[in-house]
């Protein structure tokens, strides 16, 4: 059975492990104070050229988003996120437990509109009657890549970064999969532009080679009061903390980071190239490592009898959106099995 479900369905990268047993038997402070991991905090500084950065690792996507949104907003506000947003519908209502609101704005390809934003906030604080009564939008959340796969240019995330000036709400990236995004030869955004533009965001490693782990960044070392309390009281604190720092430390050696997810990218190039020669259509025209084909039900039926893919969305009665993923692990052996599967079932209908 071939496995396109996602980007995480296998362990992590050989050279991961390599420096995991590597330091296995090395004593280590605890807590996320170890060597490795002030190292890794290091690297992972220069790369993104502000060395008055806070760094922060913590296990998975959904602890860090809760950790960075539940700590940036008063208890009567709220984060602003497209519908799509991960946090609005994948999250098992983890930033509601917290006790704020998810506020959600159409999308564009998963993308939010600086001129959608601006328009819902003139709206919210020129009702100077009602506002009082209601959730306040406290920050603004977008991921990068989107759940669609798709990018926010430089020029887009300046826009909506003037926006939040402008209303005073800090601007937060979940970067959940943002080694491809930085390896796509599509992007025009780096890592200094991240930290130039937002107020925090995360750099994935679960989805990008990692075991565990996402590093939680807030540039000029702009961290909430007392974040490492904070992070203790949501048991997001590991004693062992030196497993993530030791694999971020490894991911932002001699450019890993990048240097594995342009392979994920090359190969999900690969497979669009094959489905458009075999009569598929794209959902939508994504650059990174997420592609969405429009199928018949019956040929979605036919092709999971041999791979693993997720169903995303109903099309109409006939029809529907399937996701192929493509990650680090992904070698030409296993994309050309996919093709070779796609071609025998013919041109699709």
């Amino acid at each position: 059975m071939l496995s396109f479900e996602c980007d995480y369905n296998v362990g992590a990268h050989p050279a991961l492990l390599a420096r995991l047993a590597e330091t296995n038997l090395i004593p280590a402070v605890g807590y996320g104070f170890d060597e490795f991991s002030d190292s890794a905090k290091a690297k992972i500084r220069a790369a993104c050229a502000d060395p008055a950065a806070d760094v922060w690792f913590a296990v998975g996507g959904t602890q860090v988003n809760l950790l960075a949104i539940s700590s940036m907003l008063r208890p009567f506000e709220g984060v602003v996120s497209a519908v799509t947003g991960h946090i609005n519908g994948h999250e098992a209502g983890a930033i509601e437990y917290t006790g704020h609101k998810v506020l959600t704005l159409p999308h564009h390809d998963g993308k939010l509109r600086a001129d959608e934003l601006t328009a819902y906030l003139e709206g919210f604080f020129a009702d100077k009657e009602g506002a009082p009564h209601m959730v306040q939008p406290g920050m603004v959340y977008i991921t990068h890549p989107t759940e669609y796969g798709t990018l926010y240019t430089k020029k887009e995330l300046a826009e909506i970064r003037a926006v939040c000036g402008r209303f005073s709400l800090p601007l937060y990236l979940d970067g959940a999969r943002l080694g491809y995004a930085l390896a796509c030869p599509s992007s025009d955004v780096t890592l200094p532009d991240l930290a130039a533009l937002t107020d925090a965001f995360t750099i994935g490693g679960t989805k990008c080679g990692a075991l565990i782990g996402e590093a939680l960044v807030f540039p000029r070392g702009k961290s909430p009061a007392a974040f490492f309390t904070q992070m203790k009281q949501r048991g997001a604190v590991l004693a062992k903390g030196r497993a993530v720092g030791v694999q971020f430390d490894a991911l932002f050696t001699d450019g890993l980071y990048e240097r594995i997810a342009a392979g994920a990218i090359e190969k999900a190039e690969k497979l669009r190239a094959a489905f458009l020669r075999l009569g598929y259509r794209l959902h939508i025209d994504a650059p990174t490592n997420q592609i969405f084909v429009l199928v018949s039900n019956e040929r979605m039926e036919a092709l999971a009898q041999s791979v693993r893919f997720t169903w995303w969305e109903k099309a109409d009665e006939g029809h529907s959106v399937i996701r192929f993923v493509t990650s680090w692990a992904t070698t030409d052996e296993i994309a050309d099995a996919l093709i070779s599967l796609l071609e025998s079932h013919g041109q699709a209908v």
